[in-house]
């Protein structure tokens, strides 16, 4: 066998078997976020396909400080358009979570609980662990980073390609159901950040506070899980077939 196939059997089945243990673990173990929520999993999933829809064919859809990072590490875009990613991405989401705000105003109205409110625009761990919570994310966004890597580089020859934005809505849903259940599977500095800046600065009827403490986790998280994936990838897989990465 060839180092290059060892490496790929290595990687292929560390992941499948993360996410597929993590399924377990999810649903069975005790305080996992994961039971109950197949609606929110599948949901999100179904939202980055639309978000990949729309800007893929534009901008290469990386909706995604991390993916941004990871693609500049990669050599796939100019870290002079890093900036403007990171500030389309948070303007977009801050956006989004100000029409959730309008859309669902009386619902929140008539929701007592502040932490349920806040769960609707940010994420936050099941159980509170800082360094824990933090692995979690980096985790989470390592998968998300390296096998959209993997997809780019190898989506014309395995016709992952014609496929267009099902693969990374698979693997969101993927991701959400075996490794979401601890921190809410953020994933993304943006889809965070965002919604949490605008949960701090909008009048929200009885919303309490946007839970500072954490905020830096599902940023700093991802942006490291991100730069990891793009180094590993790079390391190990980028002489194994043509880089063809959307940017």
């Amino acid at each position: 066998m060839t180092a290059e196939k060892f490496i790929a059997e290595l990687f292929g089945t560390a992941i499948l078997v993360l996410l597929g243990d993590g399924v377990v673990a999810g649903v069975t173990l005790a305080k996992s976020g994961t039971r109950g929520l197949p609606i929110i999993q599948f949901a999100w999933a179904v939202a980055v396909f639309c978000g990949v829809v729309i800007a893929g064919p534009i901008s290469g859809a990386h909706l995604n400080p991390a993916v941004t990072l990871a693609n500049a590490m990669s050599g796939a875009i100019g870290w002079d358009a890093v900036p403007g990613y990171v500030a389309a991405q948070m303007l977009g989401a801050f956006i989004g979570a100000c029409l959730v705000a309008v859309h669902w105003w009386d619902h929140l109205k008539a929701t007592e609980e502040p932490a349920t409110k806040l769960g609707v625009f940010s994420t936050g761990p099941t159980i509170p662990n800082v360094p824990l919570n933090l692995v979690s994310e980096i985790i989470g966004t390592f998968v998300l980073v390296f096998v959209i890597m993997a997809f780019g580089h190898n989506g014309d020859a395995s016709g992952l390609a014609a496929l267009g934005a099902l693969p990374v809505t698979l693997l969101i849903l993927a991701i959400g159901c075996s490794l979401g259940g601890t921190t809410g599977y953020a994933i993304n500095p943006a889809r965070d950040l965002g919604p949490r800046i605008a949960h701090a600065i909008l009048p929200l009827p009885g919303k309490g506070g946007s839970n500072w403490a954490y905020s830096w986790i599902p940023v700093a998280g991802p942006l490291i899980g991100g730069a990891l994936a793009a180094l590993t990838y790079g390391a190990f897989f980028t002489n194994l077939a043509v880089k063809v990465i959307p940017h």
